[in-house]
């Protein structure tokens, strides 16, 4: 079962702004849902907390100092943060809207990503922890799962200080710490003191599970790994994965130390290695080769992989000091000075621009590269290396090539080319959906046109009898408006009947007027003499089943109301008076339900007719009325 469906945010309006239109996400704090921000009509994310963490005061309050501060964040790979706020019971933040996958998607589908490509998703990771940790706040919680890969492929950071109102609640106490166990600082695991140094750690942790494809400790239990952080120095991926670049040892040895005095001091620092050690990578490096079954373990029973919170208390992990015999790599990562970057960049840039212009005015021809499908960003990167100059065209709608992809390119691929000259990219915008106009209230033909208008087919008209829309007029639409569906599709329509005329003929006149009068219309008699039943309906105008307004005039016809009284006549040739004659006492089945009524109707011995009225299930008229005596087997008719 879809669980979206019975998620109950789903189809409210939170907070009198978001309109939820379904979920994306669910985690062990929140949930995260896609909405629409009815104010400035975009599409936003918006993370509700769960409620145990809504009903707690202390989590609350800092919960709303936090989004105050990363809202003030302003970075290109930042998610940004536009609102929070409360509705009852759900403490909620309006994001932005980042259609993609996790870093963790990635890795799940992937294991492990090359040196240079593990780099270019590092990089702008270490952007934004280093404006954050310039503008004084701490992630605290760096993970796969934190980090966004957009469909156009852009990075971004999400869950800025999220642990730390996470802190504040009254489910955590004096001497616990919280955080991903996998990716937490020896410092945290002892004190829970965390720093931007913190956050070097846990992305050296997070550069060597891209590398290698696993974390590099594991463990039986969540206080095993926990031990290992403090006790243990992160082995070089290289030692799991041969061949591995000697550049990225050092980089993942400098932001692992133990010692947060041996690390980069934020972020920023760690990211201008970053950026040197993947100017200095080669750029083709060739297949990956394959990693062990597992990394270095401490002895011990075989351990298994641990990735979850830990919430544990933190003197059970302070049983021996820390040993720093265990230190040739630990020399290596004090020694973090990368204050010559600046001069070896500009001296590469300018060598770099000396040869790429030896380089192409060697080439007469090049060839334009296969790019569609590629994302746009890498497409035109590749593109600027192979020489092009590039331009990005208006994207265009596209039911196969996803959304930020190249759709196709000008000149197109195989196309020979002089070096310099424009190649265009056109990228997808992904399929084309249309919102089906409010066309309710309208004829038939003014909704079929506007339908058209809006690029959709009308499918055809059904009529549905109603009391509240007027006749001929659209009463709603399948697909119901709003929804968004293909350039296209068809849309029917369901027309207002108005009402339906009911069948009242054979009806004594007070039923005929008090049915009628009840359902909206208003009646109209005229007498005759040519029937031998007194103030009955023996014609009407409308016909039966016609379709007629609300209020319409309706004119019946009658049999002479002389006496008023109804006559039964007998028709087998006996005799009234005789004593032994067989009679059945009809009974009195008006305003009943009009199953019950027939069943009482046919255990009292006579039959039955039903016809429809104004078909509100409850009889309405009887002929002929309760109380008569009739013989076995007489017919009754009801109207409902």
């Amino acid at each position: 079962m879809d669980t979206t469906l019975t998620d109950p945010l789903v189809g409210k309006l939170l907070d009198g702004r978001y309109r939820v239109e379904s979920r994306i996400a669910r985690g062990g704090m929140a949930t995260v849902y896609l909405a629409m921000d009815i104010r400035l009509d975009r599409t936003v994310a918006v993370k509700v907390m769960h409620r145990s963490l809504a009903e707690d005061p202390s989590f609350v309050r800092r919960f709303i100092g936090e989004a105050k501060s990363v809202a003030s964040l302003s970075h290109p790979n930042v998610v940004h943060v536009f609102d929070q706020g409360t509705d009852g019971d759900n403490v909620y933040l309006s994001m932005e809207y980042v259609p993609g996958r996790t870093l963790r998607d990635v890795l799940r589908d992937r294991e492990r990503l090359p040196a240079r490509e593990a780099l270019e998703v590092m990089i702008p990771v270490l952007a934004a922890l280093g404006a954050a940790h310039q503008a004084g706040l701490i992630h605290r919680d760096v993970k796969p799962e934190n980090v966004l890969i957009g469909g156009d492929g852009r990075v971004k950071v999400v869950d800025f200080g999220l642990a730390r109102a996470i802190e504040a609640t009254n489910q955590t106490r004096t001497g616990v710490m919280i955080g991903t166990i996998g990716y937490m600082s020896p410092e945290q695991v002892t004190s829970g003191a965390a720093d931007a140094r913190s956050d070097v750690y846990a992305a050296g942790i997070m550069l060597f599970e891209l590398l290698t494809g696993r974390q590099p400790y594991e463990g039986d239990t969540p206080m095993s790994v926990a031990y290992r952080h403090v006790h243990d120095t992160v082995p070089a991926p290289s030692s799991l994965l041969p061949g591995s670049p000697p550049l990225l040892d050092t980089l993942v040895a400098q932001a692992t130390a133990r010692d947060p005095a041996a690390r980069p001091p934020d972020a920023t620092a760690l990211l201008v290695a970053a950026v040197d050690a993947h100017r200095m990578l080669p750029k083709e490096s060739g297949p990956v080769p394959s990693v062990p079954a597992a990394p270095p373990q401490s002895s011990g029973p075989a351990p298994q992989q641990v990735n979850q919170t830990l919430i544990q208390p933190r003197n059970e992990l302070l049983t021996s000091p820390v040993d720093d015999r265990a230190a040739p790599a630990a020399k290596a990562r004090a020694g973090f000075k990368p204050n010559w970057f600046l001069i070896a960049l500009a001296v590469v840039m300018v060598t770099g621009v000396a040869l790429t212009g030896w380089w192409f005015s060697q080439s007469r021809t090049i060839k334009v590269p296969d790019l569609v499908g590629k994302n746009i960003t890498i497409a035109e990167s590749e593109a600027k290396q192979g020489g092009f100059t590039v331009e990005i065209g208006p994207p265009q709608n596209d039911e196969k090539v996803p959304k930020g992809n190249v759709l196709r390119t000008d000149p197109a691929a195989g196309t020979e080319t002089e070096p310099g000259k424009k190649l265009v990219l056109i990228a997808s915008a992904g399929p084309k959906r249309i919102v089906v106009p409010n066309v309710v209230g309208m004829s038939k033909d003014a909704a079929a046109a506007k339908l058209a208008e809006a690029g959709l087919t009308f499918g055809g008209a059904r009529k549905q009898a109603s009391e509240t829309v007027q006749r001929g007029q659209v009463m709603r639409t399948q697909p119901a408006v709003g929804n968004l569906v293909k350039e296209g599709s068809k849309v029917d329509l369901v027309i207002s009947a108005g009402l339906v005329m009911p069948d009242v003929m054979g009806m004594p006149r007070d039923q005929a007027d008090a049915m009628l009068r009840g359902a909206g219309f208003t009646p109209e008699f005229v007498e005759q003499t040519d029937s031998a039943q007194p103030c009955t309906v023996i014609a009407q105008d409308p016909l039966p089943k016609a379709e007629i307004d609300k209020g319409a005039v309706v004119r019946l016809t009658l049999s002479q109301c002389s006496n008023g009284e109804w006559r039964w006549p007998w028709d087998d040739g006996g005799d009234p008076n005789d004593p032994n004659r067989k009679v059945i006492v009809i009974p009195n089945v008006l305003f009943k339900d009009v199953r019950a009524a027939r069943e009482e109707l046919r255990a009292a011995g006579v039959s039955v007719k039903i016809k429809k009225g104004v078909g509100r299930g409850r009889v309405l008229a009887q002929i002929p009325p309760g109380g008569q005596q009739v013989p076995p087997g007489t017919r009754v008719t009801l109207w409902h």
